[in-house]
């Protein structure tokens, strides 16, 4: 199979970069289905971020569990029709459906 370069569009910078014949076929190689989505400046910075723990800090909502009643903080936005549980009541739950 013949590759030829494609340019592609960085799904966070929004710039235009080259997916290199060359490129393509390693990917090809190692068997993966998907093009790239990010330019390599923008993978480059997201690997640093994951290998240094930089994270921004996760957003996280007050609730009342529905078990026990006791407030309790979770890293999700509540709906009102779902029952949201602090982390003693979802364990044995989950435990008990088990």
């Amino acid at each position: 199979m013949a590759f030829e370069d494609r340019t592609l569009t960085c799904k966070d910078c929004g710039k235009e970069f080259i997916f290199t014949a060359g490129e393509q076929e390693f990917y090809a190689e190692k068997g993966f289905e998907h093009d790239p989505l990010r330019c390599r400046d923008c993978r480059d910075k997201r690997r640093h971020s994951r290998e240094s723990g930089e994270r921004g800090e996760r957003q996280m909502y007050q609730v009342v569990c529905a078990a026990c009643g006791k407030e309790t903080m979770v890293p999700f936005q509540p709906k009102d029709d779902r029952p949201v549980y602090c982390r003693e009541c979802f364990d044995k739950k989950r435990a008990a459906a088990y």
